[in-house]
């Protein structure tokens, strides 16, 4: 699938369609997200617009022209006190795992997080087999903060979720502007 250099770049609603396929795969096959039904491409959309009406980033990876992977922060929970805590998730072209993408899109997320004045990012893994993604994390400074066992039923058996987190800026060492 290689085409030539990879930019990551802040997405648009022309990438939707690609996003939205994207993550369909992930819903249908895989484990690391716990929705069982894939969102059309409205849903996408409206998701998206969601995220970056909140002035958070939703990037795309993109590699001679075509959409290859993407990732988004939004704010870990509803309620005011976690508006400086965000939730990232990243997603990638079953014909481009393994190439460092996640890792591009994951770096670029956390400086674009940073910026915002984020202070807390928190990766909610789904599953705790997928190695691949809690290394990716790890490597980029995120630790373990739990696991919440049993904690979803997909694809015939029980998945737990493990948590990570990582300071983002300053973290709890001053208090927001």
């Amino acid at each position: 699938m290689s085409t030539g250099p990879i930019v990551i770049r802040p997405s648009t609603d022309a990438d939707v369609g690609a996003i939205t396929a994207i993550y369909a795969h992930h819903v249908q096959h895989g484990t690391g997200t716990f929705e069982t039904e894939a969102p059309a491409e409205a849903e996408m959309a409206r998701r998206r617009a969601d995220v970056t009406a909140k002035g958070l980033p939703w990037l795309v990876a993109e590699e001679g022209g075509r959409v290859v992977g993407y990732a988004y922060a939004n704010h870990f929970r509803p309620r005011p006190a976690y508006r400086f805590c965000v939730e990232d998730s990243i997603y990638v072209h079953r014909e481009a795992t393994g190439r460092g993408l996640g890792r591009l899109l994951l770096a670029e997320l956390i400086a674009r997080c940073e910026a915002a004045g984020a202070r807390q990012m928190i990766a909610v893994i789904g599953d705790s087999e997928n190695v691949g993604s809690i290394g990716l994390h790890q490597a980029l400074g995120f630790e373990p903060a739990g696991i919440l066992r049993a904690a979803g039923w997909k694809h015939g058996r029980w998945l737990d979720v493990p948590l990570m987190q990582r300071t983002l800026g300053p973290g709890e060492d001053s208090a927001p502007e």
